[in-house]
């Protein structure tokens, strides 16, 4: 099976899988496709396996072309996550064989609540419980800092920015004096080389990779593992608040935790609630609190840094994205549209970059 299955194909496919795994032929029903997500597909579905009924999800990689982090250690590096106290689903199955509905997956719990960032932020104002949740983030976000970054899976990503659509990065981790990865470095060393690839030229893209590297900080006092994308629209919230950190696919071991802390500052992740710097949800202060009382060690200059750069690197992402659909890699309408956000942007990383003086509008 070369293309992707769909409908009742896909339901066959999938019980052709289970059966391998549970020893027992499964019955689906209730297969649902969900509208989310622009490089993954996600569809739901009931699994009934003698009287044992369970709701689930399966998460297909379409093409590898746009694969990260392998499925087998993405799905591992949940687990991981999850027995340390990180809101993640359980996995139930993993397959890295092509064959069966067209490209790897893996099939975890479905836990109810809402994804798409209007809805969460609707829910998020009905219920005053931006605070709740920023928090409820910056908690996690300690958590998965505290994991030993030897107990990740030894095949995933180390010190890496894949996913802009325009080329797996290739430039090896860069290395402090005292043989430490330095992840600032070696991002940077990956997007000089992606920003080559652009189809048309950026100048406010350079400028700010120039100011990147003329203020390069030091290296963190603690590499940790980093999820790299948590953000409003891959997480599920309910009316308790945070329930589960979905698509971990961009995950590394040797990472900045300011990365991460820094991504859901950005101002395209607001959603128009731009007086709340964190997710539309809550100020700065609230996730630092947070993140300080689960444990972690909050850097305001590191934090700034890697807000400058995951600025830059999401308007490399939107821009490969469209670059991906226009030469044919991977084909879609929601790819082609990424590429008329760049130039918001591109304006975000003039203002974050503007000299100190000026007033910081993002």
């Amino acid at each position: 099976m070369t293309a992707v299955a769909r409908g009742d194909e896909l339901a066959t496919a999938l019980e052709d899988f289970l059966q391998i795994q549970l020893g027992s032929r499964p019955v689906i029903r209730d297969l649902q496709e969900s509208s989310a997500g622009a490089r993954r597909r996600n569809v739901f579905f009931t699994l009934r396996n003698g009287r044992d009924e369970a709701r689930l999800v399966a998460t297909i990689i379409p093409t590898a072309a746009i694969q990260q982090n392998p499925i087998p250690a993405e799905a591992a590096i949940r687990t991981l996550a999850r027995a340390n106290g990180v809101p993640v689903p359980a996995t139930f199955a993993v397959c890295d064989d092509e064959s069966f509905v067209g490209g790897p997956f893996f099939v975890s719990e479905r836990v109810d609540g809402e994804t798409i960032p209007r809805r969460v932020l609707r829910l998020v104002a009905d219920l005053g419980i931006g605070e709740v949740l920023a928090a409820q983030m910056a908690a996690a976000f300690a958590r998965l800092h505290s994991i030993d970054p030897d107990l990740a899976p030894p095949d995933l990503l180390s010190s890496s920015l894949l996913g802009t659509g325009l080329v797996a990065a290739t430039t090896p981790a860069s290395k402090d004096p005292t043989g430490a990865t330095d992840p600032a470095r070696a991002a940077l060393a990956q997007l000089d080389e992606i920003m080559d690839l652009l189809p048309q030229p950026r100048p406010a893209l350079r400028l700010g990779l120039r100011w990147l590297w003329q203020n390069l900080p030091p290296p963190p006092a603690r590499l940790t593992l980093v999820h790299s994308d948590i953000r409003v629209g891959n997480v599920i919230v309910g009316p308790d608040g945070l329930r589960a950190i979905l698509d971990w696919e961009g995950a590394r071991r040797d990472g900045d935790p300011m990365e991460d802390l820094a991504w859901p500052a950005l101002r395209m992740w607001r959603f128009r609630n731009d007086d709340r710097e964190i997710g539309g949800l809550a100020g700065r202060d609230t996730l630092v609190r947070a993140y300080e009382e689960a444990g972690g060690s909050f850097d305001l200059d590191r934090f700034r840094w890697w807000k400058a750069l995951g600025t830059l690197r999401w308007g490399l992402g939107l821009a490969g994205q469209a670059a991906a659909h226009l030469d044919g890699r991977f084909r879609s309408v929601v790819m082609a549209a990424s590429g008329r956000r760049v130039p918001e942007l591109e304006w975000d990383l003039l203002m974050l970059i503007r000299p100190q003086g000026h007033q910081n509008t993002v």
